[in-house]
């Protein structure tokens, strides 16, 4: 599951009431946005080993495409929110796909540069503007009808969210990883791999540039409809400094959790397509082991559904504790097996994975009352466990020469996510009230 959280920025009940109609045409346009940027975020798992080939990059290198990403949640997260309150949602919103859209033809120049640093830089102006589109979306979605079936709009548009990040690897793994199965770029000639290169990259670049040209569709669309919502938000801040929240134990060891949880997901996500390619594994080809992909992040799709119906019987932080442990039951059965259960019981984390961001968020910002708001920019923050964990996994995957013993990483990670549960599983009092 792509991450989906909003940062500090008014609350749903200042804003002027939303006729049917209008409420019915942005939910489309917000549907879109969780679908392409889930989307667009997932096809990273393509892009990592397809760049891993061309550059004959070790596992630490490689990564650095999920650090650059991600690194974009820690830098703009809080500026994002300030521009929302001074443009309003719309208008935010097209700057956040112009952006994106600037990300993908910035594809253009990184192909014919042929340096890897150059994706890296792309990658980064890609992920600024899917920030800004984030940090519209989540509260946008609330302002779309009653406050009391907000968490149920919410949950529909998260299922665009996985619906991209379903559908985009699979086309991703068909158009961009079909010829590294073909070409082994650490046998060629240095002008060989030049060309090599120039050929490979260009198909990167188009299917970048027809991402390009949907997301200015959508932002034309987006900009029509600006004047639907209000063009500057009253803040609600409190005053209270952010370091304050960072003061309470369940608050804060929940900034952790989702550091290593989306740490985690992302590592296991940009490492799946090479650890299915293993003879050990499956032994597939790369364009083969990509099409598993939607199996990882489709479970994450259907897992939200069966994990809502879930979470209403049982104690959420009794619930996450019991996923979390399970995800580190089948990392032990993939790093200890081989063949289809090491590939399988590793691609079966995705439905396990699927309820953790949403309740470690909740869990963390119960009992914050109208610090809540704040408290979900600094978790936003915290998104940047993706661009450190992977690093970190794919360095002990270069140390100890093994992907397998490398998922010991975010065993790890799962491990703390289990300890939150267990502190959390009884409802907080109510620290902040006023």
């Amino acid at each position: 599951m792509t991450p989906t959280l909003s940062a500090p920025i008014a609350s749903a009940q200042q804003s002027p009431p939303i006729s049917p109609e209008n409420a019915a045409s942005l939910r489309l346009f917000v549907f879109a946005l969780f679908f392409f940027f889930g989307g667009i975020t997932s096809l990273n798992d393509v892009i990592i080993p397809k760049l891993k080939a061309l550059f004959t990059l070790n596992y630490f290198e490689a990564m650095l495409v999920q650090s650059a990403f991600f690194m974009a949640y820690f830098v703009i997260s809080l500026p994002a929110a300030a521009i929302v309150r001074r443009l309003g949602y719309m208008r935010t919103a097209v700057i956040g796909l112009l952006t994106m859209t600037t990300g993908c033809l910035l594809f253009i120049p990184a192909s014919g540069s042929g340096l890897f640093g150059t994706f890296l830089a792309a990658l980064f102006v890609l992920a600024i503007g899917i920030t800004v589109v984030q940090v519209v979306s989540n509260p946008l979605i609330s302002l779309l009808g009653p406050p009391a079936t907000s968490s149920s709009r919410l949950t529909f548009a998260q299922a665009f969210n996985s619906l991209g990040t379903t559908v985009f690897p699979y086309v991703g793994s068909k158009v961009i990883l079909g010829a590294v199965a073909n070409v082994q770029p650490a046998q060629l000639s240095a002008t060989q791999l030049t060309a090599f290169r120039a050929q490979e990259t260009h198909i990167i670049e188009l299917t970048y540039i027809g991402l390009a040209t949907a997301l200015c569709v959508l932002a034309a669309l987006v900009w029509r409809r600006r004047r639907l919502l209000p063009g500057r938000i009253v803040d609600d801040a409190t005053g209270h400094r952010a370091r304050d929240l960072l003061r309470l134990p369940r608050f804060s060891y929940g900034v952790v959790c989702i550091f290593l949880y989306v740490g985690a997901e992302v590592a296991i996500g940009s490492l799946l397509v090479n650890y299915l390619m293993q003879s050990s594994v499956f032994g597939v080809s790369p364009e083969e082991a990509g099409k598993h992909l939607p199996y990882y992040w489709g479970g994450a799709m259907v897992g939200r559904f069966i994990g809502s119906y879930v979470l209403r019987i049982f104690s959420p932080g009794k619930v996450l504790a019991s996923v979390a442990s399970c995800v580190i039951i089948l990392l032990c059965i993939s790093a200890n097996t081989a063949g289809e259960v090491s590939g399988w019981s590793l691609l079966a984390v995705g439905l396990f994975n699927s309820i953790m961001f949403p309740t470690i968020f909740t869990l963390a910002c119960d009992g914050l009352g109208p610090r809540a708001a704040q408290a979900s920019g600094i978790i936003c923050m915290a998104i940047v466990g993706g661009a450190v964990v992977p690093l970190i996994t794919g360095h002990t995957a270069d140390w100890l020469n093994s992907l397998k013993l490398a998922l010991a990483i975010p065993a790890v990670c799962y491990a703390g996510i289990v300890g939150f549960g267990i502190f959390a599983r009884k409802p907080a009092r109510v620290t902040f009230g006023t």
